[in-house]
């Protein structure tokens, strides 16, 4: 009998694995479901809509949240002439991940493909980072000729109400938008290590713990850049905004992520002249 001990073995976490994938297309002139996939814990529903509202896909993580080695991929394909938005059904929740320390963090990938004359919503509410979370994000748009789409992206440090602080954390936020095939906006969200530092800068608000990118594509949307500013001059939160070659883009940041939240609200509503989803109340 070998008098050798065992030796114990390494623990292996579950890791989600998530893809859901929806297709909307036009049918007796109206915007409808085409195609639904999903699988693991990627989940989409289509709740009734009433009067002007837009056809409306709600995305949902059953896993609760997002964690370390987790991957996870949306896509919507918005069909020639269509009209639909894509929303989510709460705030996404990434957790501490031994990532900080170079394992891998959780993945979420998005793809929007916007056929000609289609019109596209992709109006997620925010992600909230807890302290140690680490999560690489891409997120990308191609839009055809004569296409438009109106994008956001909220994070969050923390919960404030909650008195969360993340002290280090690990995002990588990557924009890529293109039309016609052509690169026509690229950005990068990168928070690496000390995040309560690296956030005290004034290029990030002096100590904003929550953000917002919204940029709206559309032929001639320049021409409301004067009516965004406008809006976003009585906003709490520190805000500017730009409009070139048929792009509008406004930054948000705030230290309360309500405030931020509220400005945006208001923001969107005012782009889409309308009300938000649903979800977005409830």
């Amino acid at each position: 009998m070998s008098s050798n001990a065992s030796s114990p073995l390494p623990i292996v976490l579950q890791r989600a694995r998530g893809r859901a994938e929806v297709t909307f297309r036009l049918r007796e002139g109206a915007t409808r479901l085409d195609r639904l996939h999903q699988e693991g814990q990627a989940k989409i529903r289509l709740p009734k809509v009433f009067g002007s509202e837009p056809t409306t896909a709600v995305l949902i993580n059953t896993a609760g949240g997002i964690a370390g080695g987790d991957r996870i991929a949306w896509g919507a394909r918005f069909g020639e002439g269509t009209r639909a938005a894509v929303t989510s059904q709460a705030a996404e929740r990434v957790y501490r991940s031994s990532a900080t320390d170079g394992h891998p963090a959780g993945v979420v990938d998005t793809r929007l493909v916007v056929e000609a004359g289609a019109r596209a919503e992709w109006l997620p509410q925010e992600t909230i980072l807890f302290d140690g979370a680490a999560l690489d994000r891409t997120l990308a748009v191609d839009l055809a000729e004569g296409a438009s789409a109106t994008i956001v992206e909220a994070i969050v440090f923390g919960r404030l109400a909650m008195g969360e602080e993340v002290e280090t954390c690990r995002l990588v936020d990557r924009w890529r938008i293109r039309r016609e095939g052509r690169l026509v906006f690229a950005d990068t969200f990168r928070v690496e290590g000390a995040a309560r530092v690296l956030l005290a800068g004034r290029a990030t608000g002096g100590g904003a713990r929550a953000f917002a990118t919204v940029v709206v594509a559309e032929d001639g949307v320049e021409a409301r850049i004067d009516a965004v500013r406008e809006v976003i001059a009585e906003a709490a939160s520190a805000a500017g905004a730009s409009a070139f070659e048929g792009l509008l883009v406004v930054r948000l940041a705030a230290a309360d992520p309500a405030v931020l939240r509220g400005d945006l609200v208001r923001l969107l509503m005012h782009i889409r002249r309308a009300d938000l989803p649903r979800v977005w109340s409830c």
